[in-house]
């Protein structure tokens, strides 16, 4: 039964880090991959690939007949399912048992017992395993808040918080939807949602001679949209209450006889009691916490028990050591509701990383990642980019360690949720242990970017200043002068910029020996064509730039007195009040990321002469990424409120509302239902009240 070539039916960060564990133990590896994933890093990592063949890069993955075709042409003996896809279904675990294949998880009928969730609640309650209220039906709810919830899959889709009954039947109706796409079943059901409430869960390893492990706890609190983004072990938990979550934990394998990794996750009230809330039959995302703190891999423990061994004692009494936090590194917007982001990813880079998918033996920094640099990032998949965890002896070393080394990441092309996260690590409540699944909610602050709006004006002048220095570093002839160089210096160089608060003008004059004479960044020029909103920035003659009003481009305050210290192509350090500050600075196309003391800010350098574009009509509505229209809820010419929803849009398997931005009336919907639209494609139209009348 020894396992010799393994199938991963998964891609992204699990595919590789399922291949890092085959590759310490001599195991052979096959990936499979759809057209989009061609060149995937997990594609070129294992030692054989099968194209999924499939018009829909999502449901090639799902194509069980596919997967085991690509079995039998490799001859894989086994296959290891990850997670997401078909990790937990439980048709998928038989067929490969029935192909004579090994099968790296628990039994199909363990799958298909925690699969269908209300059906475990009630065979877990049984066991005596603690339970929230719950309802099949909208006329059997009794009281609010309630929680929507699928029946079928994970990760938070399908999810939804109803706080009365008025809104119950949109709910169900949009859950259904979400779990349609997500699981291809459209069933859910409605628990009781608990204010306050912490998400813990237990990691659990069962055998094939009945030994069923706890490994510790995971706090798993910190969410949005329902889905974890920062996870940490051993959790900061009293002991009496993690004696009770690791008892019910073993109960709950114990009662349908598991085998391999599993998760069971609790809801923690703020007085202390624990509620079941789903077993997921399989590894999850934050598994690396858990390995970090007890030294084993969880991986190849899976591969053990799926060849027939007993659990090692080191994993049967497992030890916990230090503390580990980690966080989900995401492609998208947390400034607009978490929106998904696409596009290429030019530069991922985390310095300081000490390990890749494996075992730390001192405090440092462990990278699981699905993606390098040149990686595309599309609308078929989830958003999730890497996972980075600190391991460090205590919780508040572990968090800086984390913190500092994403602010310092160098992450380019495609937004992140980067500096939310780091807000997060950094914020008081998150060191005196504060949290619960309602912290995003309450904490407005940890939305705000990590370059405080002041200091944007010495990012742009940086980024002008690297440009500058590019173009006469490759200047065909006379590069050797300075930029701008005039044999009567009197007016500034001008560069425009798009930046995180609108068009910005970066004027600035060297003098003859290449030292900065005078700068401002301000705003674009306006209707007047003086290139200055009233009571902007100025340009002084002493060399630094002061700001009298609310035209600002940098928020108000001073703008300090700046030197230039040197500039080259992709570095360029400047003396502002006496500080010197380096910044990093990357061009891509007309786009410059500048990374810097404080973090990141992305520019894009706006052509001296742009092309004329089209113009859109008033109140149009845009599509934010590719997706697809599934539903349209309003028809032309009807009346609406701002706030009201017009149409859904779908991407990443995730529905995103498109709402009426005033008061109006619709005037134009030129995507019907099933229609699938590119970024940027008018979706609606709404004319404002005062034009409809």
């Amino acid at each position: 039964m020894t396992i010799n070539r393994l199938l991963v039916a998964n891609r992204g960060e699990i595919a590789r880090r399922v291949l890092a564990t085959c590759r310490r133990l001599g195991v052979e590896t096959v990936a499979v991959h759809s057209d989009a994933d061609a060149d995937a890093p997990h594609v070129a990592e294992a030692d054989q690939a099968v194209r999924l063949p499939g018009d829909s890069p999502a449901e090639t993955y799902l194509r069980i007949d596919l997967i085991l075709e690509a079995a039998r042409r490799t001859g894989a003996d086994a296959v290891h399912p990850g997670y997401g896809f078909l990790a937990e279904n439980a048709e998928f675990a038989a067929a490969v048992i029935d192909a004579g294949l090994t099968w790296v998880g628990p039994s199909a009928k363990a799958i298909a017992a925690m699969g269908d969730k209300v059906a475990a609640k009630t065979l877990l309650a049984d066991a005596g395993v603690p339970m929230l209220p719950t309802w099949t039906e909208p006329d059997q709810v009794s009281g609010f808040p309630v929680l929507v919830k699928a029946a079928s899959g994970g990760g938070g889709r399908g999810m939804r918080v109803v706080r009365d009954a008025a809104g119950l039947a949109e709910a169900i109706a949009s859950a259904r939807r979400e779990a349609a796409a997500a699981f291809g079943d459209g069933t859910v059901f409605v628990e009781r949602y608990v204010e306050r409430g912490r998400h813990v869960e237990v990691q659990i390893f069962g055998d094939a001679f009945g030994t069923i492990a706890a490994l510790g706890v995971r706090e798993c609190s910190i969410q949005r949209r329902h889905q974890k983004i920062v996870e940490e072990a051993p959790g900061v938990i009293p002991p009496e209450v993690r004696e009770r979550l690791h008892e019910a934990a073993v109960a709950a394998g114990r009662a349908v006889d598991y085998v391999g990794a599993g998760t069971v996750e609790f809801l923690l009230t703020p007085d202390g009691e624990i509620h079941f809330l789903e077993m997921n039959t399989r590894l999850q995302v934050e598994h690396p916490v858990t390995e970090l703190c007890t030294g084993l891999d969880l991986v190849r423990l899976q591969l053990l028990v799926a060849e027939g061994e007993p659990l090692p004692a080191e994993a049967v009494y497992p030890k916990t050591r230090g503390y580990a936090v980690e966080v989900r590194l995401c492609a998208e917007d947390p400034a607009e509701g978490f929106r998904p982001a696409t596009g290429v990813l030019h530069r991922f880079a985390v310095a300081g990383v000490s390990a890749e998918f494996g075992a730390l033996t001192r405090a440092g920094l462990r990278l699981d990642s699905g993606v390098v640099d040149g990686s595309a990032v599309g609308v078929h998949y989830d958003s999730m980019l890497a996972k980075l965890i600190a391991w460090a002896p205590t919780r508040g070393e572990a968090a800086r360690a984390l913190a500092g080394a994403l602010a310092r990441a160098e992450l380019h092309g495609v937004t992140t949720n980067r500096d939310l996260l780091v807000r997060v690590l950094r914020s008081p409540e998150f060191a005196a242990v504060e949290v619960d699944t309602g912290f995003l909610d309450r904490h407005p602050e940890v939305f705000v970017p990590l370059v405080p709006s002041d200091r944007v004006p010495l990012y742009a002048l940086a980024g002008a200043l690297a440009s500058a220095a590019d173009r006469r570093a490759n200047a065909p002839v006379l590069a050797g002068l300075p930029s701008g160089w005039r044999n009567v210096p009197a007016y500034p160089q001008v560069t425009r910029l798009l930046g995180p608060a609108g068009e910005v003008e970066v004027r600035y004059r060297l003098d003859r020996t290449g030292a900065l004479a005078e700068w401002a960044v301000r705003p674009a020029a306006g209707p007047s064509g003086d290139g200055a909103a009233p009571d902007g920035p100025r340009i002084d003659s002493g060399g630094a730039t002061s700001t009298t009003g609310a035209g600002s481009a940098t928020g108000g305050g001073e703008i300090p007195a700046v030197a230039l210290v040197s500039a080259a192509p992709e570095r360029v350090v400047l003396d502002a009040d006496g500080v010197r500050y380096a910044y990093r600075v990357h061009r891509v196309g007309s786009a410059v990321h500048v990374d810097g003391p404080e973090g990141a800010v992305t520019l894009t350098e706006l052509p001296r002469l742009p092309e004329p574009t089209v113009e859109l009509a008033a109140g149009s509505l845009l599509a934010p990424l590719p997706g697809t229209v599934t539903r349209v809820h309003v028809a032309a010419g009807q009346r609406v409120a701002a706030g009201d929803l017009l149409l859904t849009l779908e991407a990443m398997k995730l529905e995103h509302p498109v709402l009426a931005p005033a008061d109006g009336t619709v005037a134009e919907l030129p995507v019907p239902t099933g229609g699938q639209v590119d970024t940027g494609a008018v979706l609606a139209v709404v004319n404002p009240l005062e034009d409809a009348r």
